[in-house]
């Protein structure tokens, strides 16, 4: 990577380039943000092509504002591969399939690789039948599982997703890990295809990779969101990652829970999932013009979309939102603007990697 997109001081108010602020965060732009991501990627042994994969995946999730899911996992991903060796060669295998599901063996790899192609397989094959389904495993972390829900909301789908993975969350009134951070995610598709419906939710208070991000930064978590190893509510990432995260919801959010560490067992997880190994993927989509007319269904979808926002709302809070409205407004902010915010930590820890040219 050429010394050009290092960050540089700015000299005036913030603009599409790259420079540091005074917050402890780093300005970088896009495209710069997207080169250092790829570069670090392949850097680490990935093709080109899984590194697209993954950077479009990656940048994404920054751009929407979720920057634990961002470029802070790239740095996750290196020093995983640090423990475990280079990405897997051997390819994802389609090890079952029919006209309307099929199943998927990551053998080891990173979930932003083995998540797309099990989406890329659902779509396919509901938009050919109508309906599928598609179960994944023996990969490591899901990733976001908005982005995959965008894949098949472009393409007129309704889409169900749910991944389990390692014992990290403890249920509800415990404070022993039992289950993982869980997302579940249901997507709808409307008449504008950056402005679909998402809701994509976490069944923890808080994610895993934002206890890693914490830890790296040097930052505390919420209050209530974590249990160290004895049942203390805590605040330490570090005692955290020793203890326990809370569960979303109460009993109600735990359940859920519960439900999708069973859903990722039937795409073939191990009960228990082992740290960062063989996490579990189910993705179920379908055509709802099977049902309805597709016009009719997004009309209704539009006049509940609007009901929503015309909500009258309680003192102090703002207009309501559909979900997954903030994330595109983000996404759709940062690209005008040209440029990202991301924590300076995190962007100097991959200009190290990138300058050592990493081999793992």
């Amino acid at each position: 990577m050429s010394a050009s997109l290092e960050p540089v001081p700015y000299k005036s108010s913030p603009s599409p380039t790259n420079g540091t602020s005074n917050d402890g965060k780093v300005q970088i732009s896009i495209e710069d943000t997207i080169k250092l991501c790829h570069s670090v990627l392949e850097k680490a042994g990935y093709s080109s092509q899984q590194a697209w994969t993954i950077t479009d995946h990656l940048v994404d999730a920054e751009m929407r504002g979720h920057p634990f899911a961002g470029l802070a996992r790239v740095l996750s991903i290196v020093e995983q591969l640090q423990v475990t060796g280079s990405p897997k060669v051997q390819p994802i295998e389609v090890t079952r399939s029919g006209l309307t599901f099929a199943h998927l063996d990551g053998h080891g790899a990173v979930g932003n690789l083995v998540a797309y192609e099990a989406t890329r397989l659902a779509v396919e094959k509901a938009k050919a039948a109508g309906v599928a389904v598609v179960g994944a495993n023996g990969f490591w972390y899901s990733g976001n599982l908005a982005y995959y829900a965008e894949m098949a909301t472009r393409e007129d789908l309704i889409v169900f997703i749910a991944s389990n993975g390692s014992r990290i969350v403890a249920p509800h009134g415990g404070y022993e890990p039992k289950v993982c951070t869980n997302p579940f995610c249901i997507g709808f598709p409307t008449d504008d295809p950056d402005q679909p419906i998402i809701w994509d939710i976490g069944t923890s208070n808080i994610m895993y990779a934002q206890v890693v991000l914490a830890s790296r930064l040097g930052t505390s978590l919420p209050d209530g969101s974590a249990y160290d190893s004895e049942g203390n509510i805590t605040t330490d990432p570090l005692k955290a990652l020793q203890g326990a995260l809370t569960s979303w919801g109460g009993h109600k959010g735990s359940g859920l829970a519960i439900m999708v560490q069973l859903l990722g067992i039937v795409a073939g997880s191990a009960e228990p999932t082992p740290l960062l190994s063989d996490f579990g993927y189910l993705v179920l989509a379908f055509d709802p013009s099977i049902i309805q007319p597709l016009d009719h269904i997004k009309g209704y979808a539009n006049d509940l979309s609007r009901s929503i926002r015309e909500t009258k709302m309680l003192p102090d809070q703002g207009q309501a939102r559909m979900p997954h409205e903030r994330s595109s407004h983000n996404r759709r902010r940062a690209k005008e603007q040209g440029f990202l915010t991301i924590n300076e930590v995190v962007v100097q820890e991959l200009y190290k990697y990138n300058k050592a040219q990493l081999t793992t």
